[in-house]
């Protein structure tokens, strides 16, 4: 089957309303019951369930059996990664209203969300430009890689750099950032950047969305140890 074919056909998968609703549930990274995503898109359960096959066999998502139940999750960092580009440019290409008010869930996905793994929004990008300020490290449209100074930083910080690199997953990346227009920080180094956050209690999740909270801890840290000006939300 021809390239442009199989894009066509990937595109009818994606085209779908409620499957376009549940893959952006998943752009959270964790794993969630068809419960969840049916509620999510507004459909019924057995709905649901054709909808999440035809995903899977697109090879968009991945199930895993816990106990009775089944939880999806993207299939890979590299949808994620289209499905943010293909945002980007369905937002680039869109003429906003001027009288159309960003809902609070809105805007605070805008604000700080998580992008699969890693941090999106005007928190990953003020992160991202951060880093190559302060020449931690350096980003083009091919990839990206982590400057010496930026590995005795981040090493620092807790991350082992080297583990990481022995993955197969791409080490640093740029990603399009769909609501800022620019590129944030992924990759390997990002999602291990992400979880540090986290476990250091400077950016904690919130409820049934993938949007974060700064924590005063961490807006104070991001600035003293990485250059970055972020706002709480």
């Amino acid at each position: 089957m021809s390239s442009p074919i199989k894009l066509a056909e990937l595109g009818g998968v994606i085209g779908d309303p409620a499957r376009a609703v549940m893959l952006c549930a998943l752009l959270d990274g964790r794993g969630h019951s068809a419960t969840e995503l049916s509620l999510a898109a507004g459909v019924m359960p057995q709905t649901a369930s054709w909808h999440l096959a035809k995903l899977a066999d697109g090879q968009l998502i991945t199930a895993e059996k816990r106990g009775r139940n089944r939880y999806f999750r993207l299939a890979s960092p590299l949808v994620a990664q289209a499905l943010e580009a293909v945002m980007a440019i369905a937002i680039a290409g869109s003429r906003p209203s001027r009288s159309h008010v960003l809902s609070e869930r809105e805007q605070a996905l805008r604000d700080a969300r998580t992008c699969y793994d890693h941090f999106a929004g005007r928190l990953g990008v003020a992160l991202t430009e951060a880093f190559i300020a302060r020449k931690l490290i350096v980003l083009s449209n091919d990839g990206g890689l982590v400057t010496p100074r930026g590995a005795r930083l981040l090493s620092g910080f807790g991350i082992n750099l080297s583990v990481m690199q022995q993955s197969k997953r791409p080490f640093c990346r740029s990603c399009l950032d769909w609501s800022e227009q620019k590129p944030h920080l992924a990759g390997a180094i990002a999602a291990a950047f992400a979880t540090r956050c986290f476990d250091l209690g400077w950016v904690r999740r919130l409820p049934h969305t993938r949007a974060v909270a700064i924590t005063p801890a961490g807006a104070r840290n991001f600035k003293e140890q990485f250059g970055a000006t972020v706002y709480l939300v």
